[in-house]
């Protein structure tokens, strides 16, 4: 957890920024729709293409933001289990993360982009990669390889164990999404609230206070995902401990 707010905090931080400055844009596009005087063509296509470059800024600090809480978690796990069961430095911490974040963040976004063609395809093929491409990040880290190693290496890890892999990361899946409806439903009753106390009165449908409570109950949901971080981690050595008995030959030596 310390590492958790050291390492991804600043993300965070930025993360949430940047959702308070869009629902901000998105009060002033509805606030001003409202005046045909001060709402025109010219200055309406200018404040969907502010909103459209809100929303792209929002989703580069997402990305950056996974990135790192994965690299953070799986780093910790292998550091852990080299030092043999011995918390790490933030010093090694740092090193780690330095070291692994680039070449985790250019392979994410690889895998980003062939999830989304396996997707395209009836959702099947994408289905069945999702919890394959989930094991190259722990294996780049724990095995210090390289992609293509660990692309090929995933495919390897789970034949046989497709079916109990995808079956631990859905009930994670659940987990997690129950968690985001419970969080996130003060923030929905308020929205509803607000925009049906306003709708009578012709003013704003949002308003700053809840844009801030909606991005600050976010990022409480975002802390929630170490439980799937470490469920990948967790998975990748259970998967090397079955096919290749890497505890066993640990102690025998």
């Amino acid at each position: 957890l310390k590492y958790f707010f050291i390492f991804c905090g600043l993300f965070l931080i930025f993360t949430s920024a940047s959702m308070i400055l869009i629902q901000i844009k998105a009060l002033n596009f509805y606030d001003n729709s409202l005046d045909p005087n001060a709402f025109d063509e010219s200055t309406a296509f200018s404040r969907v293409f502010s909103m459209l470059g809100g929303v792209l800024v929002y989703a580069v600090f997402m990305v950056l933001q996974y990135v790192a809480l994965n690299v953070t978690v799986l780093c910790f796990m292998t550091l852990y289990r080299q030092k043999q069961n011995t918390l790490p430095t933030t010093e090694e911490m740092w090193g780690y993360i330095k070291y692994y974040y680039l070449k985790i963040l250019g392979s994410n976004v690889l895998l980003y982009i062939l999830l989304i063609i396996g997707f395209m395809f009836c959702l099947v093929p994408g289905v069945y990669l999702s919890p394959i491409f989930a094991l190259v990040t722990p294996i780049m880290i724990a095995e210090n390889t390289s992609f293509g190693y660990a692309f090929n290496q995933s495919f390897k890890l789970i034949r046989d164990n497709w079916w109990s892999t995808f079956g631990v990361f859905v009930v994670v899946y659940i987990i997690l999404y129950v968690i985001n409806l419970v969080i996130s439903l003060p923030s929905t009753i308020l929205g509803a609230g607000n925009f049906f106390l306003h709708f009578t009165k012709n003013s704003q449908a949002l308003s700053l206070p809840i844009a801030i409570i909606t991005t600050l109950l976010q990022s409480i949901s975002f802390f929630f995902q170490i439980l799937m971080s470490v469920t990948v981690g967790i998975v990748y050595f259970s998967l090397t401990e079955i096919k290749e008995g890497t505890g066993l030959m640990e102690r025998i030596n």
